[in-house]
C-alpha cells in the first residue's frame, strides 16, 4: 500500500487523494516514497468538492497526516522559525475561528486565513525561548523567566504546540512578547483551504500570491459570498482542477440530519414535501425534533438560524427579555457576533492585533463582564486557541422598526459586536453546534417569495446550510413562539484564565502610541 493512502477511504476518496497525490509530485512531494525535494516554481490549485457528509474533512485529514509523515513542517500561524528557504511546509486554513476550531477538534491543525497572511513580530529576547520550544534550538539561559516557568512552558507546548499558549502559561501577556504584525513578505509552500465556499475572490487572490500549491475544500451546494451572484471562487476553475466527491461516506450514513439535506437536491422538491420528510424523520429518530417553539437555553451557546433580520432582532429581544436582562447592560454569558471593526484604516497595527485575536466579522463571542476601563469588554472569543481577551468594545443593542441600535458599551474605536442569540443564516456559514434550532417560518416566507441563487431555489440553499450547522440535534422550529430559559446565563461553562492579567487588553489608543514594527 502506498505510503499515505489510508485503508479507510471511500473509492471516490481514493481516486481524489490519487488526483492530489500526482498534484504534490510535481511540486516535489512524494507521499508513495516520502521524498521531498526542494520548492520549485510551479504553481497548482485544485479543488475538492462535495456536499456535507461526503468525506471532505477525512480526506483533508489523510493528506495532512501523510504530508506530516513525510517530514513536511506545519505552519500553526502563530510562531515560525526561521526555516530555510528548501525546507517543506503545509498551512491548513479556514475562513474563522469558528471553522479553524471544528478542523482542531478533529485533530487537524488548522488556523485563520488571517494568521497567515500576517505575521506575528516576537521580541528578539523571547524568540530565543520560541525557537528552543519549537525544537529549533538549545534551552535558553535568561532572565525573562525563571527555570520553572519555562520548563511549564514546554510541558504546555508538548500538549498543545502553541508558543503564544505556552508563554502565557508562563505568566507572560502577549504584549510582552509579541511587538508587532506585518504582512508575510515571503511565499509559503503547500496550503488547505477548509470551508472554501466563503471566500471571497479578493481572499483567493492573496492566497495564491502566498502559496504555490493551493487546494480549496468546499461545499458547492452552501451560500456564495454576499455579493458574488451566487458563484463561488472554485467555480471559475477548469474541470481538470475539480475534484467532485459524490459519495456519502460510510459513517455518515443513516444520520437523518445528512439524509434531509441531501433531499434538497432535488429541484423541484416543494418545501410543504420537505417539511414532511422533517416531520417523519423526527418520528424516527430523536436526533431531528419537531419544535414548537425556541428554546431559550439553546441560544445561549447556539444562536436561532434565520433568514431575516427583522426575525432575528425580534428573537434576540425576546431572549433578552426572557433571561431579565436590563436595557443598558448586558449580562455576563450573553453571546454576541463581531460585526468588524470601527477602526480608521491608518491604525493598521491595531486592526491587525484585534484581528489576530480572533476578531474578525462574524467572530462568535461570549460577553464575560466589563473591562476594567469605560468601553472595555471582557470577551470569550468561541474557537480561538487563546480566547479571553479584554478589547475596546462597542456593542450594538438592535430593536425592532428602530433604524438605530442602542449601545450599553462603546469605546471611541474598537471592534463592534451584534448581539449573537440569532443569526442569519449567512453569518452560521462555517461554524457547527452540537444542537441547531432553525427558524422555519423564515425559510417558508423564502419559499413563497420564489427566489433562485446558482439554479437552485434559495429557500433549499438556506435549509441545506442551516440544518448542516448541527452536529448531533436538528431542532425545527414552526412557530413564533420561545420557550422560557430553565437556567440562568452565566460563564462558567467556558475555560477561563487562572490569573486575571492573562487576558489581554486591547486598546487602541495605546497601541497608537508604539511605534509599528515590520
Amino acid at each position: 500500500m502506498a505510503r499515505g493512502t489510508p485503508p479507510t477511504l471511500s473509492d471516490d476518496q481514493k481516486a481524489a487523494h490519487g488526483r492530489l497525490s500526482a498534484m504534490l509530485a510535481k511540486a516535489g512531494i512524494d507521499l508513495a516514497t516520502g521524498s521531498l525535494m526542494p520548492p520549485g516554481k510551479s504553481t497548482a490549485v485544485m479543488a475538492v468538492l462535495g456536499k456535507a457528509g461526503s468525506g471532505k474533512t477525512l480526506l483533508l485529514a489523510q493528506l495532512y497526516q501523510a504530508l506530516r509523515a513525510a517530514g513536511v513542517e506545519i505552519v500553526s500561524g502563530d510562531y515560525e522559525s526561521r526555516r530555510k528557504r528548501e525546507r517543506r511546509s503545509l498551512a491548513i486554513l479556514a475562513p474563522t475561528n469558528k471553522a479553524a476550531s471544528v478542523l482542531r477538534m478533529r485533530g487537524v491543525p488548522a488556523t485563520t486565513i488571517h494568521r497567515v497572511l500576517y505575521t506575528p513580530v516576537y521580541d528578539p529576547e523571547y524568540e530565543k525561548i520560541a525557537e528552543w520550544l519549537a525544537g529549533k534550538g538549545d534551552k535558553p539561559v535568561t532572565d525573562l523567566l525563571p527555570d520553572a516557568a519555562l520548563d511549564r512552558a514546554a510541558a504546555f507546548y508538548a500538549q498543545h504546540a502553541s508558543v503564544p499558549g505556552a508563554l502565557a502559561s508562563a505568566g507572560l501577556r502577549g504584549s510582552d512578547f509579541i511587538t508587532g504584525w506585518k504582512r508575510r513578505d515571503e511565499p509559503l509552500d503547500i496550503g488547505f483551504v477548509d470551508e472554501s465556499s466563503m471566500l471571497d475572490k479578493r481572499q483567493l487572490d492573496d492566497l495564491r500570491e502566498i502559496f504555490p500549491t493551493l487546494v480549496l475544500f468546499g461545499d458547492p451546494a452552501q451560500l456564495a459570498p454576499v455579493g458574488q451572484s451566487g458563484e463561488m471562487v472554485f467555480d471559475a476553475l477548469p474541470d481538470p482542477d475539480r475534484i467532485v466527491l459524490s459519495r456519502i461516506h460510510r459513517q455518515a450514513r443513516g444520520n437523518p440530519i445528512l439524509d434531509l439535506a441531501h433531499a434538497l437536491g432535488d429541484p423541484h422538491l416543494q418545501f410543504e414535501d420537505f417539511e414532511r420528510m422533517v416531520e417523519d424523520a423526527a418520528a424516527r429518530d430523536d436526533r431531528v425534533v419537531m419544535a414548537g417553539r425556541v428554546e431559550a437555553d439553546l441560544m445561549a451557546r447556539s444562536p436561532v438560524l434565520v433568514w431575516r433580520n427583522a426575525t432575528r432582532i425580534r428573537l434576540i429581544q425576546a431572549f433578552r427579555a426572557a433571561h431579565d436582562a436590563p436595557a443598558d447592560a448586558l449580562l455576563p454569558g450573553e453571546p454576541l457576533i463581531c460585526d468588524g471593526l470601527e477602526l480608521p484604516l491608518k491604525h493598521r497595527k491595531r486592526r491587525l492585533d484585534l484581528e489576530a485575536r480572533g476578531l474578525i466579522k462574524g467572530a462568535q463571542v461570549v460577553f464575560l463582564g466589563p473591562g476594567r476601563r469605560d468601553g472595555f469588554a471582557r470577551l470569550h472569543v468561541v474557537g480561538a486557541p487563546e480566547p479571553q481577551v479584554s478589547a475596546a468594545s462597542i456593542i450594538k443593542i438592535e430593536h425592532p422598526d428602530e433604524e438605530e441600535p442602542f449601545i450599553p458599551s462603546a469605546a471611541r474605536m474598537g471592534a463592534a459586536f451584534l448581539h449573537g442569540a440569532a443569526v442569519t443564516i449567512h453569518k452560521a456559514q462555517g461554524s457547527q453546534w452540537p444542537a441547531v434550532q432553525v427558524f422555519a417560518p423564515d425559510l417558508y416566507a423564502a419559499a413563497r417569495a420564489g427566489r433562485s441563487e446558482a439554479g437552485l431555489p434559495l429557500w433549499m440553499r438556506l435549509a441545506y446550510v442551516a440544518i448542516t450547522r448541527a452536529e448531533e440535534r436538528l431542532h425545527w422550529v414552526t412557530r413564533y413562539r420561545l420557550g422560557k430559559p430553565t437556567v440562568p446565563l452565566g460563564i462558567d461553562d467556558l475555560a477561563v484564565p487562572a490569573a486575571p492579567d492573562l487576558i489581554r487588553e486591547l486598546d487602541p489608543d495605546l497601541a497608537l502610541q508604539q511605534p509599528e514594527q515590520g
